[in-house]
């Protein structure tokens, strides 16, 4: 008689598998964990119709899964994220499909005026925002921890108004090379350049706006700062270099940074925010930027002040040609890291 098989849940599954081996599932970071086990959920937005110079972005969440097989689960600053579950969703087909009937009229559009295309665009990407923050919101109801992976920045739009929906203030942490302030850039209403702008505008519930990096900007992206009576603060990257090449430690300039945000923070994360030697083939890439050890001493800066992390997106990450991973290797191992300090924070803490 054979004996009776009783199949394991996603938790025993995790106890039992050995972190030390080569990953071997087919979910994210290879582990084996379904929806109902995970306590984070990522969501890809394969998204990034509006990018203004190098399309790619929409390739990112790919890359960073394929990348994240080579992610090794046990990290010296977070410990074991892994523990926890993480599960990454599928793409909404609405979302890749749109994708595919935008870029087309946004290339064209780069020809000349036409106010069809351009209406067309712009729906394209109010309900690819519609999507998301459904996406995002469900996941939330259910008690996840949610990550967004784009796409370009404007993914990210849908996923903090699912945050904001909740009814609670927070902060957000915007670690980027660009304001992303611009109203309507080059007539998209949803533009990667535009989403900060959007946020600020459409979502009273985000308090405060802590940028960092920023070292590409316009005139009026600068007044909006600062006409903003505070509400966004401004880190340019100029003055931050400035600072550290005069003396002043990396840790008191994260303190400062910090400093005004809210006990709730949602951090968005685009990846240009770094040497672009860390993402040379991202959409729009800037000299200059943070390396990828100042970005991690942020993150654990701000886990580490007793704020919360509500959630997070990585945006604009983008494959190379010829099967280039460094993107979505260095994308990846930010995933890995934006995870456990948020883990951390959370009221059942990180594993």
């Amino acid at each position: 008689m054979l004996p009776c098989v009783v199949p394991q849940t996603g938790k025993e599954k995790r106890q039992a598998m050995d972190p030390n081996a080569a990953a071997d599932g087919d979910g994210i970071f290879g582990l084996d964990c379904t929806a109902a086990d995970a306590g984070v959920v990522l969501v890809p937005v394969p998204f990034d119709a509006t990018t203004s110079y190098r399309p790619g972005a929409a390739d990112g969440p790919a890359a960073m899964l394929q990348a994240s097989y080579q992610v090794d689960l046990h990290d010296r600053e977070v410990g074991d994220p892994w523990r926890a579950g993480i599960w990454m969703d599928r793409p909404a087909p609405a979302v890749t499909r749109h994708n595919a009937d935008a870029r087309p009229l946004v290339e064209a559009l780069r020809d000349g005026p036409d106010p069809e295309a351009l209406a067309t665009v712009n729906r394209l990407c109010e309900e690819v925002n519609d999507q998301v923050t459904e996406q995002v919101r469900g996941w939330l109801e259910q008690g996840k921890l949610v990550g967004t992976l784009g796409g370009d920045h404007a993914t990210a739009f849908g996923a903090i108004r699912a945050h904001a929906q909740r009814g609670e203030p927070f902060g957000i942490l915007h670690i980027d090379a660009h304001a992303d302030l611009r109203r309507d850039y080059e007539g998209f209403t949803w533009s990667h350049a535009s989403v900060m702008e959007a946020v600020t505008r459409l979502l009273p519930e985000v308090e405060r706006l802590v940028q960092v990096g920023v070292r590409d900007f316009c005139e009026e992206e600068r007044q909006r700062i600062e006409a903003s009576g505070g509400r966004i603060r401004t880190h340019f990257d100029a003055d931050l270099s400035d600072r550290l090449f005069a003396g002043e430690p990396w840790a008191a300039l994260v303190d400062e940074m910090l400093a005004p945000l809210p006990e709730r923070v949602y951090v968005s994360f685009d990846i240009d925010g770094l040497d672009p030697a860390l993402c040379p083939h991202t959409g729009t890439p800037v000299p200059g930027g943070l390396s990828f050890r100042q970005a991690c001493h942020l993150l654990g800066a701000l886990a580490r002040s007793g704020r919360r992390i509500i959630g997070f997106d990585l945006v604009e990450v983008a494959p190379g040609p010829r099967g280039d991973e460094w993107d979505g290797n260095v994308g990846a191992r930010l995933v890995y890291k934006l995870i456990g300090w948020a883990l951390r924070t959370s009221p059942g803490g990180n594993p």
